[in-house]
């Protein structure tokens, strides 16, 4: 098997009920990354967090030294797995993920996260131009309503535009339980 690795993509408290920018469906999602991360953990993968940071001015979520900036409970990294602090939507840009990726070998990425439409999507087209074989917790992921103008596209339906559009060339889109099924204990 490919060296596989799971990264979990901002996967924090701000995008849940009672934080500063809560999306459609993060229960349910997180609820899907645990399931992917026990099950990761299982069979021995390594693990990669990635936390927003935000350091732009006026910024109303992930600020650092909030709670909203913390990895939920759901998905807390333990010991011995990476945890790699972004400040951009791509997790690539200016972390030390490629490094800490090559340096393991892992050449096939297992990835969950939020939001759909912004930094799962920056980093999954980044991960495959970067050479990585990718395949999207597509249950795993959560995003919000988009609006340009009087129209409003409803979260369910950015989701899926974006999964359909990084499904094929990016990525290989798939439920949570169809990866799992494919991990064998370490």
């Amino acid at each position: 098997m490919t060296a596989t690795a799971l990264l979990l993509i901002d996967l924090q408290n701000d995008y849940f009920a009672g934080g500063s920018a809560p999306l459609t469906g993060s229960a349910e999602a997180v609820a899907q990354a645990a399931a992917l991360l026990g099950a990761a953990r299982t069979a021995g993968l390594p693990v990669f967090h990635v936390q927003h940071l935000s350091v732009r001015p006026g910024a109303s979520f992930f600020v650092p030294g909030t709670a909203g900036v913390e990895i939920h409970s759901a998905v807390t990294p333990r010991s011995g797995e990476a945890l790699v602090q972004k400040n951009f939507p791509n997790s690539f840009r200016a972390t030390t993920l490629l490094a800490d990726l090559q340096a393991k070998g892992i050449k096939h990425l297992l990835v969950a996260g939020m939001m759909t439409h912004m930094c799962v999507d920056s980093s999954v087209r980044a991960a495959f131009d970067l050479g990585f074989k990718v395949t999207l917790a597509h249950d795993a992921c959560a995003t919000k309503d988009l609006a340009r103008g009087t129209t409003t596209l409803p979260a369910g339906t950015v989701h899926d535009a974006f999964i359909a559009a990084l499904h094929g060339l990016f990525c290989e889109a798939r439920t949570s339980a169809e990866i799992i099924a494919t991990l064998t204990p370490g």
